[in-house]
């Protein structure tokens, strides 16, 4: 009886040994007041699972631990999901030497991986690899490019990238171009994502030349002196969720004149900018691409009272662009010729404003409405027209209305009226209103007479944005005009 319950003791003590090397990942000595030849075999026992088991702990834990700056000594990539990281290339976390050849090798890499098939023609499918920054902070002198054009699924994340003092001013940080391409496009679905961008007041950030659903997602660009973000031919590039500017800076700054360069510069069709925060720059968005769409967007990178501009549509009769629920916060939009532009559902602030400016006369298919403006009560105008090179002569299908206006002057495009009179003739001045000078393309009146007379009426005189009704006889009565600057002809 004695001997079972020295026997069971020691299993229970040898049990309670592995309970704790589970939990805590390491050899713990075993102490027992038991000794006898079958304890001693089973403590040698238990002293070889645990160090078996500590072997895989100690793996476990350096392969977990953060390491602090020391170059490994060959690239490490894991076997299952295709992550490089770049700390193994020999990057410099810490932003103290040159990471970028180190990162280029890691790209090399990355594209000269295993494939998954492709995607459009001509581009490699890569599979969705990853290069990974591992949250550091690395100096770069040149542009990181991938070898060759040709492949896609790549993401490039978590960390931050800052030009060297002698990085090229005419470059970016991350440059998607080539020099050729068996596609029709160099990349396809490269996505870049919690990343800052310091340019070091030297050239961009990024560059994005002739590739197709490229994603720009939760990054931070600051320091730019050319462009922020420089999308070229190409199509369907979606910038999300980020914040640019040339200075950091959370308004008021007194610096404000001096902003130069262009947050976002987009030269292709298709793209969209979407919840996207723009604080300092002389201009937020330049557009010269087709068929383009903002939504979220808030502007305030240089007051148009300082030269600068929210959102320039630069693309003269073939604009096919949206402006929705966005915020023009002291700065304002120009629009060249536009031709099928849609602005609604934005805020303007502090006098901010919208110009229709004239290249060649034309304004068609043209929506600004359900909008807010706030301004100063300084006379400023909603909406203004620039003329300087020339008038508008081809306008249709513009409408300017429902918009709520505080401290500014309204514009529009439809307009109604009344007035009362006794008389043979009524005359409803709508200049101060009207968007386009000397154009009324329709007219509704309704004529409300007193008395007991049956007066002949009609419309006599449009001109000058003024509309004159008149009578056969005096009576006194009331007119309601409506007007309309923008119905088909």
């Amino acid at each position: 009886m004695a001997r079972k319950t020295l026997g069971l003791l020691s299993l229970m003590t040898g049990l309670a040994s592995l309970i704790i090397v589970h939990a805590y990942g390491e050899s713990v000595p075993v102490t027992t007041p038991f000794s006898s030849g079958r304890g001693d075999h089973f403590h040698e026992k238990l002293r070889q699972m645990q160090e078996f088991k500590a072997s895989f702990s100690r793996r476990d834990l350096a392969s977990a631990a953060t390491p602090g700056y020391a170059p490994a000594p060959s690239p490490q990539v894991t076997s299952g999901p295709r992550v490089y990281g770049v700390i193994s290339y020999g990057a410099d976390p810490t932003g103290k030497s040159d990471s970028t050849e180190a990162i280029l090798k890691a790209l090399s890499d990355a594209f000269n991986g295993p494939r998954e098939g492709s995607l459009i023609e001509g581009i490699a499918n890569l599979g969705g690899a990853e290069i990974h920054l591992e949250g550091g902070n690395y100096l770069i002198s040149k542009p990181l490019r991938l070898p060759d054009a040709g492949v896609g699924n790549l993401v490039i994340h978590g960390g931050t990238l800052r030009a060297s003092d002698d990085f090229p001013t005419d470059g970016y940080l991350i440059d998607l171009s080539a020099s050729k391409s068996s596609s029709s496009y160099n990349y396809e679905y490269i996505t870049l994502k919690d990343l800052m961008f310091d340019s070091n007041n030297r050239g961009g950030a990024v560059s994005v030349i002739n590739s197709l659903r490229t994603s720009i997602d939760n990054c931070y660009i600051a320091h730019f002196t050319s462009n922020g973000i420089l999308v070229q031919s190409g199509h369907e590039t979606y910038i999300r969720n980020s914040f640019l500017g040339q200075h950091i800076t959370a308004g008021g700054d007194p610096g404000e004149r001096n902003f130069t360069g262009t947050a976002i510069n987009l030269m292709g069709n298709d793209n969209a900018v979407t919840d996207v925060v723009i604080f300092s720059a002389a201009v937020g968005i330049m557009v010269s691409g087709q068929a383009n769409t903002f939504s979220g967007v808030h502007c305030y990178n240089k007051a148009t009272g300082f030269g600068g501009t929210g959102i320039y549509l630069k693309l003269p009769g073939n604009t096919q662009t949206r402006i929705v629920n966005s915020y023009m916060d002291y700065t304002g939009i120009v629009a060249e010729d536009p031709v099928q532009l849609h602005i609604s559902s934005s805020f303007f602030l502090g006098d901010a404003f919208i110009v229709l400016k004239s290249i060649n006369g034309v304004a068609k298919g043209v929506n600004i409405v359900d909008n807010l403006f706030s301004g100063k009560n300084n006379g400023v105008e909603i909406v203004k027209l620039d003329q300087s090179n020339g008038a508008f002569k081809q306008i249709d299908q513009v409408f300017v209305d429902r918009n709520t206006v505080q401290g500014m002057n309204t514009r529009a495009t439809v307009a109604r009226a009344s007035m009362q009179g006794n008389g043979t003739s009524w005359t409803v001045d709508f200049s101060s209103i009207l968007l386009f000078p000397n154009l009324i393309k329709h007219v509704q009146y309704s004529f409300s007479a007193s008395g007991s007379s049956f007066p002949n009426h009609a419309l006599r005189n449009v001109s000058e944005n003024r509309v004159v009704i008149e009578s056969d006889v005096a009576v006194p009565a009331s007119v309601f005009v409506t007007v309309d600057q923008g119905v088909t002809s």
